[in-house]
């Protein structure tokens, strides 16, 4: 894969070429913000082509209809994103850079955050009514850094409300959400940092002690001291690993849990690797749980691919949008000090060959398709399970591409998040410096044969609802006894 898969995670941060001398309001933002996208951004001509220009421009005068009552930057920011999701759900952002106080915008922040709804209820009543809950409830003190939140019943709904928050504007007593039941479960209502509310979300219960509210909130239970099943237990530590690690489990299986492909992670996941190799390597089934990786840099990935390597590997590349801004941005990469010489000189030669292309797709690569073939194909792990769900994106899809074309591996879980098409991500500060954009530079020729975005990639084995998360594992050890 070329080096621009490595960019993803890269943002580049530069001043817009546009002239700031202008009223910073959201409308002259959103004109911006579109002016921008649809100069630079590599997905733009390829979704107009698909939707049609009429319904773009029927988009467009629907935004600005709205625009046009808005009274807060937040609702201005969320309405840039908006209009941004007519192009994709993924690979885009819009970044606010300056507080409502900044921009001069008079938000409702103050007066909301002082009459929000607050749980009279003293402590001695709030220990009495927990000492008589039973097991089975929600009922408890609970922990989500830098939140501290008491849950007690409250008529029909359970009520959970602030005990301590420090570094945040919540106050004691004021009410953070409100979980209903709901069929064989539950949803919740709840408010983000900055009071903004969030209704009907889902609740992930997950034992007893572990309530995931719209994989937004993580609440743990710190009173009252149930104890979780090994199996609970397990599932705990392995999904909220925020660093990759090996486990041989129980009935000789490796383990091997990799959280973010994050460029960061490369050395560290490099390291659990060669700690691990000989075990890796004498073992016959090998689960390599991706659950939630977001992507980052393919380097990171780069080796667990010889231990499920049987064939050729395929990789089709990618072409960038020459724009000046996209070729201003490989330029500031290649003079960048902290890559290799061998790499900024590879993108010199890319730059150089943008800049004699303006405004065209321009290959990057000296061939639009590569094949990684290796000397060695291992006999063990012979059975390589990889677990996916729906927040696996960008690289992490990039890796599941390469890796599924070995016959060792199949897929379990979920259908990917699908976003991976247009990708390589840059950010440009608007002029007023309000915001910053993101927005991608290239598109990959697999374009339109074999698309991901909005799609994703599918399993091979669905595991579906009637399996609970934290028996995805379990699942897979089964179905494995039986490859």
């Amino acid at each position: 894969m070329s080096f621009f898969k490595i960019l993803s995670v890269c943002f580049f941060s530069m001043v817009s070429l546009f002239a700031s001398a202008q009223s910073c309001n959201c409308e002259s933002n959103f004109e911006w913000v579109k002016k921008t996208f649809e100069q630079n951004d590599a997905g733009f001509q390829y979704v107009i082509d698909q939707k049609g220009r009429p319904a773009y421009e029927a988009h467009n005068a629907t935004t600005l209809t709205k625009i046009k009552t808005v009274k807060s930057e937040t609702e201005c920011t969320e309405l840039l994103y908006s209009w941004m999701r007519f192009f994709r759900k993924g690979h885009i952002g819009i970044e606010r850079l300056k507080s409502e106080s900044a921009v001069g915008v008079a938000g409702p922040d103050s007066l909301v955050m002082a009459n929000h709804e607050r749980l009279k209820l003293t402590n001695k009543k709030f220990e009495q009514q927990l000492a008589a809950a039973s097991e089975g409830t929600p009922e408890g003190i609970w922990e989500s850094n830098p939140y501290k939140v008491g849950i007690i019943k409250t008529g029909d709904h359970y009520s959970g409300y602030i005990i301590e928050a420090p570094g945040t504007p919540w106050k004691k007593n004021q009410l953070k959400l409100k979980i209903y039941p709901a069929g064989d479960g539950y949803k919740a209502d709840f408010w983000m940092r900055n009071f903004s509310p969030m209704t009907g979300q889902p609740v992930k219960v997950i034992g007893k002690n572990y309530l995931g509210l719209a994989n937004i909130l993580h609440l743990k239970r710190v009173t009252p001291a149930y104890q979780d099943e090994q199996e609970i237990r397990d599932y705990l530590e392995f999904i909220s690993a925020e660093e990759p690690y090996f486990k041989l489990l129980s009935g000789g299986t490796a383990y091997l849990r990799i959280p973010s492909f994050d460029y960061n992670n490369k050395k560290k996941i490099d390291s659990v690797i060669n700690a691990n190799r000989k075990a890796i390597l004498s073992t016959r089934d090998l689960i390599i749980d991706v659950r939630n990786n977001g992507g980052g840099a393919d380097a990171s990935f780069s080796q667990i691919l010889p231990f499920l390597y049987t064939n050729p590997v395929r990789t089709v590349g990618v072409q960038m949008l020459a724009s000046e801004l996209n070729t201003q941005a490989i330029l500031a990469y290649a003079r960048d000090t902290n890559f290799a010489k061998e790499t900024r000189d590879w993108l010199m030669t890319r730059y150089e060959k943008m800049s004699k292309s303006p405004g065209e797709f321009v290959q990057v690569a000296d061939s639009i398709v590569t094949i990684k073939k290796r000397d060695t194909v291992f006999p063990y792990p012979a059975n390589v399970a990889i677990v996916i769900n729906e927040a696996n994106a960008s690289t992490t899809e990039q890796f599941l591409l390469a890796a599924k074309q070995s016959r060792k591996v199949k897929l379990y879980g979920t259908t990917t998040f699908g976003a991976l098409d247009i990708s390589n991500m840059n950010g440009i500060t608007s002029p007023c410096g309000d915001f910053k954009l993101w927005y991608c530079m290239s598109k990959s020729y697999r374009i339109p044969d074999m698309t991901i975005d909005s799609k994703g990639l599918q399993p091979d084995y669905y595991i579906d609802k009637t399996i609970p998360e934290q028996d995805w594992i379990k699942y897979v050890l089964d179905m494995n006894k039986s490859r």
